[in-house]
């Protein structure tokens, strides 16, 4: 296990990548860590595991020692609590994920022309017995994609299913496009809540990459601090030098989307690019403006996906609002292994429970649909 990205060379690590989660990339990774985000001493002690065919990279999977269950977005804290009643020690607890990132991606990186059912196999054997030998309670692997899920469920590991909302392109050429998609009730709320914008003589623009003036990375992260001095249960994972380095090397990928009157920019959203999707990460404001949030974070994400000829806007976890403007349940995975055959029991008995709930739910929320019936 590694102790820090650095230790793998940076082309070796983004050739398992390749065309996956941008968040998955070295730089994204390694920005976490080297702004002290994702550090020992935030409860994220990085601990890389990789598989080598003599000098070749040819397996990875992103793994952290947690000592507590902040910045996760699945949340298992019921089942730290239960392991605390049967007087098992639940931290620290080993996990694959990206650190204070939602999106699902691949948690075992594979070479291109490497079997990938053995790098996986292999991966999640050396996850169990670094459990073993250290006496660690417990692997969780988020947001992980289907097929890894599938693999680790055949290892007898646990699998959990979630949603976030998503919003998909079918080909549209226009924002009048996406309007034309959604039921007339919705319809007209999101062109009431553009005019209202349009009446405050605020204007919002997308800049990308270069487009992007160096001021606005310390604007961004101004942004992102009002957002959560506001909210009582708020958790700043990020601080001013992640924003930095961003700058410096995570620029390529991003997409600001910002709200400004009379040149001030008033409200933002710091985005991420690959491929054919658009991910949304923070959002803040320093002026209460009705209606100012849905523009910025989702009317102005979907229109600049519409004009870049994307296929998919993640906006980022929660948020029934998101279902009123044309954003869709889609189902999430992860999967857990537990080292305690008793946790383990509990654990899967509430996850048979838990599942039939969130299949319902999916169910009731996709049938609840902004978008018009007979869209084809």
């Amino acid at each position: 296990m590694l102790q820090a990205l650095r230790e793998v060379p940076r082309a070796a690590w983004d050739a398992l990548v390749a065309e996956g989660s941008p968040f998955l990339e070295w730089d994204w990774l390694a920005t976490l860590e080297d702004s002290g985000a994702a550090t020992r001493e935030n409860g994220w002690l990085p601990r890389h595991v990789t598989l080598w065919d003599g000098g070749e990279l040819i397996g990875a999977c992103p793994l952290y020692l947690k000592g507590h269950s902040l910045g996760e977005f699945v949340f298992d804290q019921s089942w730290a609590a239960a392991a605390a009643r049967a007087g098992i020690d639940y931290y620290p607890k080993l996990l694959a994920a990206v650190p204070f990132t939602p999106v699902t991606g691949a948690r075992f990186l594979a070479r291109d022309g490497v079997p990938r059912a053995e790098v996986v196999s292999a991966l999640a054997a050396a996850l169990e017995e670094a459990c073993r030998a250290n006496r660690l309670s417990s692997v969780h692997v988020n947001f992980c994609l289907p097929d890894e899920a599938e693999m680790l469920a055949a290892r007898g590991w646990l699998r959990r299913t979630g949603w976030q909302y998503h919003w998909t392109n079918p080909g549209f050429t226009s924002f009048d496009d996406y309007l034309a998609s959604l039921r007339s009730k919705r319809r007209n709320q999101v062109r009431r809540e553009r005019r209202a914008l349009a009446e405050e003589r605020i204007e919002i623009a997308a800049l990308s990459g270069d487009e992007i003036p160096d001021a606005l990375f310390a604007r961004m992260f101004r942004l992102y601090r009002t957002t959560l001095e506001r909210l009582p249960w708020g958790q700043q994972y990020l601080d001013e030098d992640f924003f930095r380095l961003a700058r410096e090397r995570l620029r390529p990928r991003l997409c600001f989307i910002v709200a400004r009157r009379r040149g001030e920019v008033i409200a933002g959203t710091f985005n991420v690019r690959k491929g054919d999707t658009l991910y949304g990460r923070y959002w803040g404001t320093v002026r209460d403006v009705r209606h100012l949030h849905f523009n910025v974070c989702y009317y102005a994400g979907i229109e600049y996906s519409i004009a870049q000829g994307l296929r998919r806007f993640e906006p980022g976890a929660g948020g029934e609002w998101k279902l009123l403007r044309g954003f869709d349940p889609t189902p999430t995975e992860s999967v857990h292994w537990f080292r305690d055959p008793r946790l383990a029991d509990a654990v899967r008995r509430s996850l048979t429970q838990e599942r039939r709930v969130v299949t319902r739910e999916i169910d009731w929320l996709a049938d609840k649909t902004a978008l018009r019936r007979d869209r084809s």
